[in-house]
């Protein structure tokens, strides 16, 4: 059952990952970074193109994996922030959502008619 909501910490992954990979080898990206995975916290990872993604989420009885591919578009590349260190960062519910449909959460908010 689907059950992620704003009262999960959502932990982004800053490096890109080979996406082939399952439950396991995710699990030992998020062990090596020092994390628990079976904390409660969902583990998010996309590949390098930015096209797909992966949530790791551990619920009673065992791990969940959400998987998102792009029809077409890629995921903004600000959801990255921390390139030059490897590890993960916390992203809240509304931001991640907002970087899926293409939403900028830091940009300026254009006008939508000219006032003169």
């Amino acid at each position: 059952m689907f059950s992620l909501n704003e009262t999960n910490q959502f932990m982004v992954y800053s490096n890109s990952v080979d996406l082939r990979k399952g439950v396991e080898p995710l699990c030992g990206i998020v062990r090596s970074s020092g994390k628990k995975p079976t904390d409660g916290s969902v583990y998010v990872f996309f590949n390098r193109s930015r096209t797909l993604m992966k949530l790791l989420h551990w619920e009673r009885g065992g791990y969940v994996i959400y998987y998102k591919r792009m029809e077409d578009g890629r995921i903004s590349r600000k959801v990255f922030r921390r390139q030059d260190k490897s590890g993960f960062y916390c992203l809240r519910w509304d931001e991640l959502v907002l970087f899926l449909e293409g939403v900028y959460p830091s940009a300026a908010r254009r006008k939508r008619f000219n006032i003169q």
